[in-house]
């Protein structure tokens, strides 16, 4: 089943530049910066896509499309059966709310609050619709609470964002982001801000979910966690220049476990070494 469906993607910014000495009688002229050239993509419910290119390649463009965030100039964008580009601003918050759950490389968490009010947050805002089992606080509570549960948080509940670690605030980040259970995730450099270790815990956690059928698109510009997708879509110049499987897909998980063996191996060798 289609979850995302997008045919001849354009997006074109008009900007005004100041005229030149050879056209200042003419006055400002109008610039066209062509972000995405006619684009085609789709994946499927359950994929895990990375989406990689250079800087300028359209990548933070697509994502915002995607992210129902911004319009495309000309093309389709079809998000789990609603055909968005003609979408007025509350379908697009209705969207944004239900359908897509967002993780940012920043975390982007409520400092003052806990990392349970932090997840009940899309809940609050969830349009009420009949036979809503979310609509009493205590099933938001509820679902916010068995959430946190399923990214191995269950002790942290209580805790603020300063109180966490920075893997243990992108968990929370994707709590957040799947609490609503949305068509697909979207993900914008999520390990951006962490070191080796937490950046494998978070691949491998978004590996199970893509495992219990979870759509997760992510933006990259690392081939090492690009590794950990099912297929790596290349953009270039507003273009989709590649579509590629991951023929050899890694497991974070397994990396994770021999990066900490290897780490314990360096750390008892340097211990040793200052013994004697």
């Amino acid at each position: 089943m289609s979850v995302i469906e997008m045919r001849g993607i354009k997006r074109e910014y008009r900007m005004e530049s100041r005229s030149s000495s050879k056209t200042k009688n003419k006055g400002a002229e109008a610039v066209v910066v062509r972000a995405l050239r006619g684009l085609d993509f789709s994946a499927n419910e359950g994929e895990f896509v990375s989406v990689m290119g250079p800087s300028g390649s359209g990548k933070s463009t697509l994502m915002n499309i995607l992210g129902c965030l911004d319009k495309p100039s000309a093309g389709s964008y079809t998000l789990d059966g609603i055909e968005t580009s003609s979408s007025d601003s509350n379908t697009f918050a209705y969207i944004r709310n239900r359908k897509i759950g967002f993780v940012f490389q920043s975390f982007n968490l409520l400092a003052r609050t806990t990392a349970l009010e932090n997840v009940e947050l899309p809940l609050f805002y969830r349009r009420p619709e009949k036979k809503d089992i979310l609509k009493s606080a205590y099933a938001r509570k509820e679902r916010a609470v068995k959430t946190l549960q399923e990214v191995g948080l269950a002790d942290r509940i209580d805790h603020f964002p300063s109180q966490l670690s920075g893997g243990q605030q992108q968990r929370v980040a994707i709590a957040r982001a799947m609490v609503n259970d949305p068509a697909f995730i979207l993900a914008d450099e999520p390990t951006g801000n962490l070191d080796t270790g937490m950046s494998l815990e978070i691949m491998g956690l978004f590996q199970q979910l893509n495992d219990t059928g979870k759509t997760i698109i992510m933006v990259t510009h690392e081939p090492e966690l690009a590794a950990y997708t099912k297929r790596i879509i290349t953009l270039r110049d507003g273009k989709l220049v590649s579509d590629k499987p991951v023929t050899e897909r890694r497991n974070a998980f397994q990396d994770l476990a021999r990066w900490k063996n290897d780490n314990v191996l360096i750390a008892d060798k340097n211990k040793g070494a200052g013994d004697t």
